[in-house]
């Protein structure tokens, strides 16, 4: 009786195990999938005063502004992010300024790396908790709220009234991810799908996998 309790135990925590590795692998999967597909931009402001909260905005549609004009024809995250990197004094000449023209004197600082970020809604698309890559611009002490969008495909100007995403950022997003990846961020109405997007945010918010690059 004592060997049969046991050999059912030890079955029962292989069966986890298994079970617990297929999950990890499949998150593993779907999220460098969806980090590898876009190109996240973050800002933080100086402080939560109302004035730096207001400073950040300006300074975020100033950049974004930029973004759209050197990278409009860009059709990869990997294009997007080259035209960034030799671009870079350029964002923080154009940070500066606005900081500048808005009677501020606050320094910039701007670094492109993999850093994580929550989960966050954009219309009828969702990105579940990561790392993604993304432009992080520091503005002053950083001490403040942070604001962050995906500037590639562009997600930053949605149709804030009716929620949904463009079909050309919808149709990048779709053309960079396997068609699973695509379905779990897109479909909030399949009960299957709403169940892996769940289970890759529980696996990112225990930190029991990264999608670090």
């Amino acid at each position: 009786m004592k060997n049969f309790i046991k050999s059912t135990l030890i079955l029962l925590f292989l069966l986890l195990l298994y079970v617990f590795i297929s999950a990890h692998n499949y998150v593993s999967a779907v999220s460098s999938d969806l980090s590898d597909a876009v190109f996240r931009l973050h800002v933080l402001a100086n402080s939560d005063s109302a004035e730096d909260q207001e400073l950040k905005l300006k300074v975020r549609d100033a950049l974004l502004n930029y973004m759209n004009g050197i990278c409009s024809n860009c059709s990869t995250k990997e294009e997007a992010i080259s035209l960034v990197e030799s671009h870079k004094n350029e964002f923080i000449d154009v940070a500066e300024r606005t900081i500048q023209e808005n009677g501020y004197d606050y320094s910039v600082k701007i670094n492109i790396g993999n850093f994580y970020f929550p989960t966050k809604n954009y219309g009828d698309i969702s990105l579940p908790a990561s790392f993604y890559d993304a432009l992080r611009v520091e503005i002053g002490d950083a001490n403040g709220k942070n604001w962050w969008c995906v500037m590639f495909p562009s997600l930053c100007f949605i149709d804030v009234s009716s929620g949904i995403v463009d079909d050309e950022a919808k149709e990048n997003l779709e053309n960079n991810m396997d068609q699973e990846s695509y379905n779990i961020i897109s479909d909030a109405e399949n009960s299957d799908l709403k169940l892996k997007f769940r289970l890759i945010e529980f696996f990112a918010e225990k930190g029991l996998f990264t999608a670090k690059n």
